[in-house]
């Protein structure tokens, strides 16, 4: 009963947005406020650039809720949008990403650590590692492990070679693990006094 009531809650809300009711606006804003700022944090630099991030893709939802199709997720529709003013917000402040050479880098994320260290991490510390990361190497991180594109996918929606996003993501899999070992290295420390 209460999935039922959600999806009614959520047809109402997306009626009342495709009307430019502010009300149904504002309830939706609030509502995946949080979600979303989320999904902006991952290609932010800080939280400001993030809320800009979250405050242009509620903009461009409710622009195109019209176009909006009911076979899918609301939500998944809404991070999708996110996602792409996350994109759009690293091409306009970042630049364009300069071609990276590819390298053949190795990487074990548990190699010489207790796998622990990173299951005993939250993923609030999670993304303050990869928040440390290069902007280049971050938005792909973020777009292959967190949304699932491929490399095809991420060298076309960043107008880089599939090489230079392989290359990318590999670089910043070396550099969190670099960052974890240290975390580890500090953990250890300070459980020893």
């Amino acid at each position: 009963m209460m999935h039922i009531t959600h999806i009614k809650w959520e047809s109402d809300l997306i009626k009342g947005c495709q009307r430019n009711d502010r009300q149904a606006q504002k309830r939706l804003y609030e509502h995946y406020h949080g979600t979303m700022m989320g999904v902006c944090m991952r290609y932010a630099s800080n939280r400001d650039e993030a809320l800009e991030i979250v405050n242009n893709g509620f903009l461009k939802v409710f622009k195109s809720i019209d176009n909006y199709k009911t076979t899918g997720s609301f939500e998944g529709w809404i991070k999708r949008i996110m996602v792409n003013c996350g994109i759009d917000h690293f091409r306009r402040t970042k630049g364009a990403i300069r071609k990276i050479e590819e390298v053949n880098v190795e990487y074990d994320l548990n190699n010489g650590f207790d796998s622990n260290v990173i299951a005993s991490l939250a993923a609030e510390e999670i993304l303050q590692l990869v928040q440390k990361l290069p902007p280049s190497y971050k938005i792909v991180f973020n777009l292959y492990a967190i949304e699932g594109y491929n490399h095809r996918e991420i060298g076309e929606r960043l107008g880089i070679s599939e090489g230079t996003s392989k290359s990318s993501l590999s670089k910043a899999r070396v550099k969190l693990q670099a960052m974890l070992q240290d975390l580890h290295t500090i953990n250890n420390k300070t459980n020893v006094k």
